[in-house]
């Protein structure tokens, strides 16, 4: 009989399967080569990417790869486009370009990633954060984001309960019909929008996906962070595989007592489950999580003192992995609660 106290290595070795080490976990999802580990791939696999730039920035705001660029149905009304330097610049207003030209790539089928229109907006972040010339907030539908490889960002949640059996975390299933259906999830996750507060989109997505109140939220939820990586996209994200996909995270834990019980109130979510640590851990090295929701628990466990030093031979490499600088600007002022 397995003893579930043990880590998922132990009874992965004991039952005779092979199990994915954490640091598996977080080269799944930061997949995007490291400069220092192979400079020249590295300088030529980007060299080979357009660069997004907005008006007077010195620095790009994301990637967008070259047969993106060929389908594109640019208008050379909208946009500046520098084959030889492999530059692309929206006119003026440049929210404006940038949405007509998303909508005529749906009209015209030129990307199955934008046939899942999400009628909502986030943010491009910039080099100096705010336009000087009045285009004070630049934005993008959603499911165009990746086609342009720029850094989105988003929220994730970890609810856990502490009983007289040792903790347990909220785990909830995906919906079969949804991105990465069937997979394992955080207790709560969702996409910021433009303007959006990570607090304000914590308590919406809490309330959406989990059926969380509004009061509990506001008053539980504690700040613990963020995660940064930079992924490729693979087939289960729906659209093209490969699109590029650099994303921020904001991190909360919240602890409820048992009293709290998390439902489905969207169509998200199939179902939650009150697991133990241990459990969460052998489904984690079983790949039943979506990747990215990997990180977050990684995290969790390293700031709640369940992954340690004694225990990963990774330990130091994974912590700085979770928090990868993106060689694009990142959100400033925008954040900030007044």
């Amino acid at each position: 009989m397995v003893n579930v106290t043990e880590y998922p290595q132990i009874i992965a070795a004991k039952a005779g399967i092979i199990m994915k080490s954490n640091l598996d976990l977080v080269n799944d999802c930061d997949s995007f080569p490291y400069y220092d580990d192979d400079p020249q791939p590295y300088t030529e696999l980007v060299s080979s990417y357009y660069k997004l730039y907005t008006q007077r920035d010195s620095k790009p705001v994301g990637f967008v790869l070259p047969w993106v660029v060929k389908q594109m149905p640019w208008e050379s009304n909208l946009w500046d486009i520098d084959h030889d330097k492999k530059q692309i610049i929206p006119h003026f207003p440049q929210s404006e370009t940038i949405e007509v030209t998303l909508r005529k790539g749906q009209e015209n089928k030129a990307f199955k990633v934008l046939e899942k229109w999400r009628n909502e907006l986030y943010t491009v972040h910039r080099e100096d954060g705010l336009d000087p010339l009045g285009d004070r907030t630049i934005t993008m539908e959603r499911s165009g984001s990746p086609l342009f490889g720029i850094v989105t960002y988003g929220v994730h949640m970890t609810t856990y309960v502490n009983t007289q059996d040792g903790m347990k975390i909220w785990v909830p299933k995906r919906a079969k019909d949804k991105t990465y259906g069937g997979l394992l999830d955080n207790t709560v996750a969702g996409g910021i929008a433009t303007g959006e507060h990570p607090l304000e989109c914590i308590v919406r997505e809490g309330a959406e996906e989990a059926s969380f109140p509004e009061g509990l939220v506001r008053s539980a939820a504690k700040p613990c962070g963020t995660i940064s990586y930079f992924s490729f996209r693979d087939p289960r994200a729906g659209g093209e595989s490969g699109l590029l996909q650099p994303e921020v995270q904001f991190v909360y834990d919240m602890k409820v007592g048992e009293d709290v019980v998390p439902k489905p109130c969207d169509d998200e979510v199939e179902m939650f489950r009150l697991w133990t640590v241990a459990e969460v851990q052998k489904a984690l090295s079983e790949g039943q999580f979506k990747p990215n929701c990997a990180l977050y628990l990684l995290d969790f466990f390293i700031r709640h003192g369940i992954l340690t030093a004694q225990n990963e031979k990774n330990y130091i490499e994974i912590i700085s992995r979770l928090h990868r600088k993106l060689p694009f600007p990142t959100a400033t002022t925008m954040y900030v609660k007044r």
